[in-house]
């Protein structure tokens, strides 16, 4: 969080034009890429397909963040009156497209108790999903704010899905090396969505930012991303229910439905948007930081009180992190924000 505000504080005081903006942006581009070709070398094919038992899980996931999402971003351009003003809202719309997380839905679900494997599949499927569904619905849904073209579906192909796909080819000989030097990786993904920030957030100001993210408009912004995080985590909840799932594999969907990825949807508004990125990604900003603290407090909530017979809960109201957290994030490291 602190990393975020810095960066975006950064390109407010220094913003980069002309010819250096120019480097950045290319250097964006690569960083994109190389972020997808990593995601795509981590990902363990074979996990993900023995994910599959968690249908049910994975089907409200997947609903929730491509379909209940998306209405109720359309259904927030008929809140009156809400100070927002035009790209404040298309990236409100824009939030609602983006798939959910792996990291930070994968810890909170761990740290309540709940099904961890079914949170990194499903966080992982609707990954995938984004890959495909994100930019087709924000063609459909956005329309003339984005730069989706011919050669804006090229772009992505080349930027998002061809590393992602080279990575996964690798993954046989290079997936070992990456899972062991985990530690030293983190600071470059990190790295990478900081660049795209700074990047976007220095053409936003030469835009002229700061004339249409009024406090105002902030606020109001911020009224509306806490109604659409607060409805989410309810309808997810509802829906679990009514799927008849168990308390932790409830507690999965809960968190993973409700979730929006950071590192994914920042790189995807760069090619949609492309020098409009900076404002669209506002509501982005904000939401993922709610999100963080509303599922930290949650997850805190659900551990303290275990179910009847629980044997993953322990004194002082923590669940062990088990072999698939651990996996996942390696031992004694925090996982990255998603």
């Amino acid at each position: 969080m602190a990393a975020l505000a810095g960066t975006v504080a950064l390109a407010a005081l220094f913003p980069v034009s002309g010819g250096s903006a120019r480097v950045a942006e290319a250097a964006c581009d690569l960083a994109v890429a190389l972020l997808f070709f990593l995601y795509g070398a981590r990902l363990s094919t074979r996990e993900t397909l023995a994910g599959l038992r968690h249908l049910r899980v994975h089907g409200l996931v997947l609903a929730a963040t491509f379909v209940l999402f998306p209405l109720l971003g359309l259904a927030t351009g008929l809140l009156t009156p809400v100070p927002l003003t035009g790209p404040l809202q298309t990236g409100v719309l824009f939030l609602c497209l983006v798939p959910s997380t792996v990291q930070s839905s994968v810890a909170l679900t761990g740290a309540a108790g709940g099904d961890v494997p079914a949170a990194i599949c499903a966080g992982t499927y609707s990954s995938l999903a984004g890959l495909a569904l994100t930019p087709l619905l924000a063609a459909w849904l956005l329309g003339s704010h984005t730069e989706l073209s011919a050669a804006g579906l090229a772009r992505i192909g080349l930027q998002l899905l061809a590393p992602f796909l080279l990575g996964q080819l690798l993954r046989p000989w290079i997936g070992g090396l990456l899972t062991r030097h985990r530690r030293v990786l983190t600071p470059m993904d990190r790295g990478s969505i900081l660049l795209v920030v700074y990047t976007a957030f220095s053409a936003a100001v030469a835009r002229g930012i700061w004339r249409q993210a009024t406090p105002v408009a902030l606020l109001g912004l911020l009224g509306v991303l806490l109604i659409l995080l607060a409805a989410t985590l309810a309808a997810t909840g509802l829906g679990a229910r009514l799927l008849g799932l168990d308390r932790s594999a409830r507690i999965a969907a809960v968190l993973c439905g409700s979730q929006k990825s950071l590192a994914n949807g920042l790189p995807m508004a760069t090619v949609l948007f492309g020098p409009e990125a900076g404002v669209m990604v506002l509501p982005l900003m904000l939401y993922h930081q709610l999100q963080l603290v509303v599922g930290t407090v949650l997850a805190g909530r659900w551990a303290r009180a275990p179910a009847p017979g629980c044997p993953s809960a322990r004194p002082g109201g923590q669940a062990p992190p088990g072999p698939a957290l651990t996996a996942l994030t390696g031992p004694g490291t925090p996982p990255a924000p998603g």
